[in-house]
């Protein structure tokens, strides 16, 4: 009872072709061959715009500079008061 004979394949390959037919299994494959293909065309997609992310540099909004030490981090806050 553990596995499928060669006759277990058999009987649900019948069944299979006698509620899809002839004609559309191949449909079916194609159309699960066709999703395959775009879900790898969009994940690499998604690859890619992560990478360009990455290598950008982070912008600043006008006015926020990064200051370089302490001290001209106090600067900009006695100038901005």
């Amino acid at each position: 009872m553990g596995t499928f004979s060669i006759w277990h394949w058999l009987i649900v390959l019948v069944i299979v072709l006698l509620l899809f037919g002839r004609d559309r299994i191949p449909k079916l494959a194609g159309d699960l061959a066709k999703g395959i293909k775009e879900f790898k065309s969009g994940m690499k997609e998604e690859q890619t715009a992560k990478a360009k992310t990455v290598d950008e540099p982070p912008q600043t909004i006008e006015g926020s500079a990064t200051p370089a030490d302490g001290e001209a981090a106090k600067d900009q806050t006695v100038n901005r008061v």
